[in-house]
């Protein structure tokens, strides 16, 4: 082979390699067209009566807790895995200080076709979601929601101060 052809076969091994290693990369998870925005005002009286039942002052909507939990139900949906940890290890603490998130915060997940009411149902039956739900610390939250391929929402709910 001549010299040519070998750059050549190189050159287009080599793309192919990047192309692949792009592909496998997380990157910025932005929403999809089918992902929920304004979930939050819409679950504001749930999160008002169960702070209420614990003696606890209303939760504000938030707008940069809601963008923080609309990309991570887009990332679910779009990888059909629900989990705090997105692809390359990035955690729940990585990615709220990537979406200028301070601490303390904490994060709700679910998935599943369910309404609001069912999805706090199941959160306060569920000690370590409740415990965030109820946490003083917290005066701030953004809920969001994206559908996978077959229907299913992913939902992630933010807390912060």
């Amino acid at each position: 082979m001549t010299a040519s052809v070998l750059s050549t076969a190189f050159r287009a091994t080599a793309l192919c390699a990047l192309l692949a290693l792009s592909a496998c990369q997380t990157g910025d998870w932005w929403p999809r067209e089918d992902a929920s925005a304004g979930a939050s005002v819409a679950a504001a009286s749930h999160v008002r009566g169960i702070r209420a039942s614990a003696d606890l002052p209303a939760l504000a909507p938030d707008a940069k807790l809601e963008k923080a939990a609309l990309r991570q139900a887009a990332y679910m949906a779009q990888t059909g895995r629900m989990e705090h940890t997105t692809g390359f290890g990035r955690d729940f603490a990585a990615r709220m200080k990537r979406d200028g998130v301070a601490a303390p915060a904490a994060e709700n997940l679910a998935h599943g076709r369910m309404e609001l009411e069912r999805l706090f149902a199941m959160w306060m039956a569920s000690p370590g979601h409740r415990r965030n739900m109820l946490d003083p610390r917290f005066s701030h939250y953004g809920l969001a929601h994206a559908a996978a391929g077959d229907g299913q929402r992913y939902w992630a709910l933010v807390l912060g101060p």
